[in-house]
């Protein structure tokens, strides 16, 4: 089972940049792919930026790629999503997940079973 804590969300204006981490907890992290995904208001949770277990790997969704970054440090048991550009629609709560039950990173909720708690991140004009 893995505990994740989500933090580095804050208010920015639109251009500027943020970097959120998030501090997974357990023995077996490596053996995780990790997202984030994020929820504005009124919307539905949506994928964000994927990263493998091991070989880094990564996937974007198409409104951020270019803009955001996703990385992992094993050894510390951390995932970090820097955004850079950030426009006034990147405004919502921002949730790291992990899993394990697909064979390879994917943007499906469903295939996360660990969720974080969330940051908010709010752009501004």
């Amino acid at each position: 089972q893995v505990q994740l804590v989500e933090s580095g969300g804050g208010l920015v204006q639109a251009g500027g940049s943020l970097r959120l981490s998030c501090a997974a907890s357990g023995r077996t992290f490596s053996s995780y792919y990790m997202g984030w995904f994020r929820q504005a208001p009124g919307k539905e949770r949506e994928f964000v930026a994927a990263i493998s277990r091991t070989n880094g790997n990564t996937y974007y969704t198409g409104s951020v790629k270019g803009r955001f970054t996703i990385s992992r440090d094993n050894a510390k048991n951390m995932i970090y999503l820097h955004m850079d550009s950030l426009k006034p629609e990147d405004t919502a709560v921002y949730y790291c997940a992990g899993g394990r039950r697909a064979t390879h990173i994917t943007f499906k909720n469903d295939d996360y079973d660990y969720w974080g708690q969330g940051t908010q991140v709010t752009v501004s004009l």
